[in-house]
């Protein structure tokens, strides 16, 4: 399914990639960009597979590039690529430093105010 890079909307259409200025209608973000591109890679060189692609540098914004095939995602990808991911490390860090109830940051700075004599 091709699906907005921002939402997750579906974008349904019998042509085969948006137009350059064409936006979703849910978000209004632009869908012809490299963030919908299935050559988008944040670490390829120019953040492309395609290797003599012109540098973009607004990769949501819309351009130009002749190479654009839209990105099939499945349906439970959710809004972005990473999103997911962002989430699971945010929830680590957080039961990292968070032990449980509403005293659990305090009594932490204690512990961190005694290994450094304070």
């Amino acid at each position: 399914m091709k699906r907005c890079h921002k939402c997750g909307t579906e974008w349904a259409s019998e042509k085969r990639k948006p137009g350059v200025k064409e936006f979703c209608s849910k978000c209004t973000a632009y869908l012809h960009c490299c963030m919908n591109c299935r050559f988008h890679d944040r670490h390829a060189h120019n953040e492309c597979y395609i290797p003599k692609t012109e540098w973009v540098a607004d990769r949501a914004g819309c351009n130009f590039c002749d190479e654009f095939e839209f990105a099939d995602t499945e349906p439970g990808d959710g809004p972005g690529p990473g999103d997911a991911k962002k989430a699971k490390a945010r929830d680590a860090l957080r039961t990292l430093f968070v032990d449980g109830g509403d005293d659990a940051p305090a009594k932490n700075v204690d512990d961190f105010k005694k290994l450094f004599g304070d």
